[in-house]
């Protein structure tokens, strides 16, 4: 729709209209003094020229990855996307993508989301997995809330205190006004990773779930077994959550270790950081609780004809079916995000993935091993690790400044979020992270 704005002349015509002389007339009912502050002194208008510059010299503000060195992680990594993503997701047949309602006339949405469905199943291990959610934090949310529905009569949700905390804030605001159900934290334990012990005396016959990380927000992986026993003893379900997919392509799969529901964000695989979004949720579970996975999955089957052919084959939510009988009220899913992801994982296929993994964790744990051994750092935690770690950082905040100076953000500081982590650093080593950049790392760590 094109603005077109009234003239002088229709304005004037409107008021006329309507019986009133200027527009003060209008308002004129609101006191004066309001109407004074109201007003908005609003400088003269720019040329097309003029705010192109305004705006790329606000854009040129930011820590680009062009333009800095970034060792950031904590739930959205730097990875190398192929030319060929943004070719193909750029094609017209994507360039619309909505809820295929009809299936005659959307065949290629359905089948990339089809064929998304698969990968997702194939990285997590999980036997079945929807057409997408929001984001990862929203994706841990509602695997809580399918817990709840297949858990009829538990009101006890576990969480990691070692998940995302950004997640476990999303999880508890989903939850703030089920008067049904009580959250509890489990703490971690001295190498990173969730608190066994704690969380198997946390545990009752009134647990519908347990929610940890894998890896966790704290880069260390998780030892599920575990954690699949305690749950088995009362009968919990096991939700694990991953922030970094890709680290799925070397670790063993939250299905391999017996989980019920696997979510997490797919940001890394393929699709650009963008500041923090958008990104998409993946959602993966056991087949037998596919009737309270939330939101869409896409089947394959026949027409009429035997030609093969994809359709909405469980659509659960609220614009399809009964209020009441709806399992969220997720109305749409990050499709095009999903799409980039399916491409990427399409290029590289199995062993090219493992191959990257493999990089980002060698790089990771050399980046580590230098900083321990010619920056005199601490490491945090013992936990194994994908590609990213915590250290212990003497006088951090003092320390950044000198980073800043040489545009490297070295990474993530946690007492944001644990506030008994006051010098900790979340570092993540990706195969964006050249020889150069890490030689700078470590020599301004190391200097005094």
């Amino acid at each position: 729709m094109r603005y077109t704005p009234h003239t002088a002349a229709d304005k004037e015509r409107m008021l006329r209209t309507i019986g009133a002389s200027a527009f003060e007339d209008l308002i004129r009912h609101i006191p004066a003094a309001l109407r004074q502050n109201a007003q908005i002194a609003l400088p003269q208008g720019l040329t097309e020229v003029a705010v192109k510059r305004r705006m790329a010299a606000l854009a040129g503000k930011n820590a680009s990855a062009q333009d800095w060195s970034l060792f950031l992680g904590g739930g959205i990594y730097h990875h190398a996307i192929p030319s060929a993503v943004d070719a193909i997701i750029s094609r017209a047949e994507f360039a619309t993508s909505y809820t295929p309602y009809q299936p005659e006339v959307s065949q290629g949405t359905l089948q990339a989301m089809y064929e998304f469905q698969t990968l997702v199943c194939q990285l997590t291990g999980m036997e079945v997995a929807n057409a997408g959610v929001y984001d990862g934090a929203s994706a841990a949310a509602e695997a809580v809330l399918m817990a709840r529905r297949i858990q009829d009569g538990r009101h006890r949700v576990l969480v990691s205190r070692a998940l995302h905390p950004q997640y476990r804030q999303v999880i508890a605001t989903f939850l703030r006004n089920l008067i049904d159900v009580e959250l509890v934290e489990i703490p971690f334990s001295a190498n990173g990773a969730t608190d066994a012990d704690a969380l198997a005396r946390a545990l009752d016959d009134r647990a519908m779930c347990v929610v940890v990380g894998y890896p966790n927000f704290f880069g260390v992986v998780e030892e599920l077994a575990p954690l699949r026993a305690a749950c088995d003893r009362h009968g919990a379900l096991l939700a694990t959550v991953t922030t970094e997919p890709l680290s799925l392509a070397l670790l063993k799969p939250p299905g391999a270790w017996g989980a019920d529901i696997a979510v997490g964000e797919g940001q890394s695989l393929g699709v650009p950081m963008s500041l923090g979004g958008p990104g998409y949720g993946f959602f993966a579970s056991q087949k037998k609780f596919v009737r309270s996975l939330p939101g869409r999955l896409v089947g394959e089957t026949v027409d009429g004809e035997g030609r093969r052919g994809f359709v909405l084959t469980l659509s659960t939510r609220e614009q399809h079916i009964r209020r009441e009988k709806a399992t969220s009220n997720i109305c749409t899913s990050q499709s095009l995000c999903a799409l980039a992801s399916t491409v990427f994982m399409s290029l590289l296929g199995k062993s090219g993935m493992r191959r990257l993994a493999e990089v980002n964790a060698r790089r990771a744990h050399r980046v580590r091993d230098r900083l321990v051994e010619e920056a005199g750092l601490a490491p945090a935690f013992s936990g194994p690790f994908f590609n990213e770690f915590v250290v212990n950082v003497d006088r951090l905040s003092e320390r950044r400044s000198r980073f800043f100076a040489k545009r490297i953000v070295p990474g993530v500081e946690l007492e944001k979020w644990y506030p008994e982590m006051r010098d900790a650093l979340l570092v993540c080593v990706t195969e964006m992270n050249e020889e150069q950049e890490i030689e700078e790392l470590v020599g301004t760590f190391a200097a005094r």
